[in-house]
């Protein structure tokens, strides 16, 4: 198969939802109940393309100890698996489901230590899927061993390609790969409001301040910034404008994944004929709104896509 997006994800890990009556420290809970799910938000956004029907491959590093449920899930969605395995186990990321007041709390664990030789491999598997004008999401945190500029190396091969490449990271990652050190940008990043305050190193308090942060980020040659904002949706920016998205409705329950699916909605307006802004808004935060209201199923459904993406709010500004 001929991939038409890959994703890149080095610091993977096992989701492991816990629902509980309510939270309090201190205390001893007993659980509603409890899943395993392959997660990492490169694996995220694989999942919700291959959902979508773009040929996808996963490419990463896993621990050859407890490899199941990601194998699991490239055979479910058709994704091809292009991840290395090393010794040892993938991190567990414990959610915690407070029921009663609708917030998850995140405990995540330390992932597994890797180094440059393995960074090399990722790096083989990835020359051999590039080709002009392909979606590349490389996504997530890096784990120990790797310098902040391993995200960088990665999108300074994908560019010379002419592959396009969504960014997800944040702190010194996304600062090395933003740096005028290095001779290529990403084609788009999607920073939340605190990564971007990280990264531009003062408070963005209003749209104002992060509509100013983007267009910095434009001026270093990023095409497409779209900024998450929570509940009031997103801001999108390119050269040609600005503009902010939102969701007719909010959705309740685990937001777990939300801002992978924009991603992945994100790498499939790129894929279509001609790009144009709101488009890409209207269906990156459709893709969001199928991603949150499927649950622990973890699935886009494209025809609730479709049917939503007419109804995603878009306020343009001047």
């Amino acid at each position: 198969m001929n991939p038409r997006a890959v994703t890149v994800t080095l610091n993977p890990a096992i989701d492991q939802t816990v629902r509980l009556a309510g939270l309090q420290p201190g205390h001893v809970h007993r659980a509603f109940s409890s899943r395993d799910d392959a997660g990492g938000k490169g694996i995220n956004v694989a999942a919700c393309l291959a959902d979508w029907g773009v040929p996808t491959a996963a490419l990463g590093v896993i621990g050859e100890d407890n490899p199941g449920v990601f194998s699991a899930l490239f055979s479910a969605r058709g994704i091809t698996d292009g991840c290395l395995r090393v010794p040892g186990r993938t991190r567990t990321n414990i959610k915690l489901v407070d029921e009663t007041h609708g917030e998850t709390t995140d405990i995540n664990l330390p992932g597994l230590p890797l180094n440059g030789a393995d960074l090399d491999v990722v790096c083989r598997r990835l020359a051999t899927l590039l080709q002009p004008q392909l979606p590349v999401v490389l996504s997530g945190s890096l784990p120990s061993g790797l310098p902040a500029d391993a995200w960088a190396r990665l999108q300074a091969q994908a560019c010379s390609a002419g592959a396009r490449v969504l960014l997800d990271t944040s702190g010194d990652a996304l600062g090395a790969a933003l740096s005028s050190a290095h001779a290529s940008v990403p084609y788009a990043v999607k920073p939340n409001r605190h990564e971007l305050e990280s990264w531009a190193g003062t408070p963005l308090p209003d749209r104002s301040a992060l509509r100013a942060a983007g267009q910095r980020l434009l001026e270093r040659g990023v095409a497409l910034v779209v900024i998450s904002m929570g509940v009031d949706g997103a801001l999108f920016m390119d050269r040609d404008g600005a503009l902010i998205a939102r969701p007719p409705r909010l959705s309740q329950g685990s937001t777990v994944g939300a801002g992978d699916a924009m991603v992945a909605g994100i790498a499939a307006a790129l894929l279509e004929p001609a790009f144009e802004l709101a488009s890409c808004a209207r269906l990156a935060t459709a893709f969001s709104m199928s991603r949150l209201h499927s649950g622990d199923a973890r699935r886009l459904d494209p025809a609730q896509v479709r049917g939503w993406t007419d109804d995603v709010l878009i306020e343009r500004l001047d």
